[in-house]
């Protein structure tokens, strides 16, 4: 491993840079499945960092494979996009210590430091001790269903023995994925005029009734497990003196539990039925589902990659992270029982508001953990 005090005279000589970058990235918009610009940069980034044989594959993500010589491989991973649908450059300030920008938190300053990390390997000159592939990473947010990743995990396949992705923030590390089906509900009545149709179905008020229903079912119990459901959105009718024909909703559930995940859908499902057997015509389209965990195949290394990323981010911000389960890249991996962590490299705040920040100062540390963590394979 190379020397901590080599990691801080680096991280010192490179803060600024890193914070520059992330400002450029955060200057380059990239909802999710138009994430080609962002996706062009960190390959002309690359490419003028050294790197070769870098590439865009057809998701969009960009893919920097440091070493690839036919060995087992670990994949490290920051995804490109955001949560926000803006195809332009979106308001970037600096006050009191925090950088904000929607979206620089989840996930532009990972990118970045990713970037940064990728290049300290490259420029070290060391033969890896596994073959070791650099990726940003498209469609990790919303109803980009995991896209990138999926594609990756599929290029590579029975290799990647070992996935990090670099999101969110310092304060916690992802061990477990949370699973996840999202829908469109799409409800059709008779409708008509609000005076002489009077009576006639509604499709609003019963996409009212059906989220109700969908807000009063019983919740699965599994001891240590959560899950949970919401309705996102919702749209639907004509005008104010017209009984709506259509109506439409979004809704999701999420748990930590392959099994609760299974009593959800048939939730979804009854009710569902119900609501058709008096009348009601409804649609369920499928948008998205994301998988939980899989059986783990190594779970002694599983176990060892946690614990490597809590000793890392410990031995820096002097405070040990919070183990948690979420909705990330990591969720496929996972499901294929794959030894897997997320975890990032800054502390932030309003994640997924357009309010959310980071402070500037954590990215020095942000930093130096990712140049620890990934010096262990040098």
């Amino acid at each position: 491993m190379v020397q901590s005090k080599d990691i801080q005279q680096y991280v010192e000589q490179h803060a600024d840079e890193l914070l520059t970058l992330v400002k450029t990235l955060c200057a380059i918009p990239a909802p999710s499945h138009h994430e080609e610009k962002r996706a062009a940069f960190c390959k002309e980034w690359w490419e003028a960092a050294g790197a070769k044989n870098v590439y865009v594959d057809e998701a969009k993500n960009a893919v920097f494979p440091l070493c690839d010589s036919g060995r087992d491989i670990v994949l490290f991973m920051a995804h490109t996009d955001t949560v926000f649908p803006d195809t332009q450059p979106m308001p970037l300030r600096e006050q009191d210590g925090k950088l904000f920008c929607p979206g620089i938190g989840d996930d532009t300053v990972n990118v970045a430091t990713l970037l940064l990390a990728s290049r300290y390997l490259l420029e070290c000159g060391k033969q890896p001790k596994t073959d070791i592939v650099f990726v940003a990473n498209s469609c990790e947010e919303g109803l980009g269903n995991l896209k990138g990743c999926r594609a990756i995990m599929e290029t590579y396949g029975a290799r990647v023995k070992e996935v990090i992705s670099f999101d969110l923030d310092l304060k916690s590390v992802y061990t477990k994925a949370v699973g996840s089906a999202r829908y469109k509900i799409k409800i059709r009545t008779k409708g008509g005029h609000s005076w002489s149709d009077f009576g006639n179905g509604n499709a609003i008020s019963e996409a009212a009734l059906l989220i109700k229903a969908l807000y009063e079912q019983a919740l699965p119990k599994e001891s240590g497990c959560k899950t949970t459901y919401n309705v996102g959105m919702i749209s639907g009718g004509t005008s104010v003196n017209t009984i709506a024909q259509y109506a439409e909703f979004l809704y999701e559930y999420r748990s930590d539990s392959s099994a609760c995940m299974e009593q959800m859908k048939e939730n979804l499902n009854s009710i569902l039925d119900t609501f058709q057997e008096r009348g009601v015509q409804i649609e369920r389209e499928e948008l998205g589902v994301r998988p939980g965990m899989g059986v783990c195949k190594d779970c002694e290394r599983q176990e060892a990659l946690i614990r490597r990323a809590e000793n890392c981010i410990k031995s820096v911000t002097g405070k040990a992270p919070k183990r948690l389960a979420g909705s990330t890249d990591c969720n496929i991996p996972f499901s294929y029982g794959i030894p897997s962590v997320c975890f990032g490299l800054a502390t932030m705040g309003g994640t997924h508001t357009r309010e959310e920040y980071i402070e500037t100062d954590s990215v020095r540390l942000g930093l130096e953990v990712a140049l620890l963590f990934v010096s262990e394979y040098a």
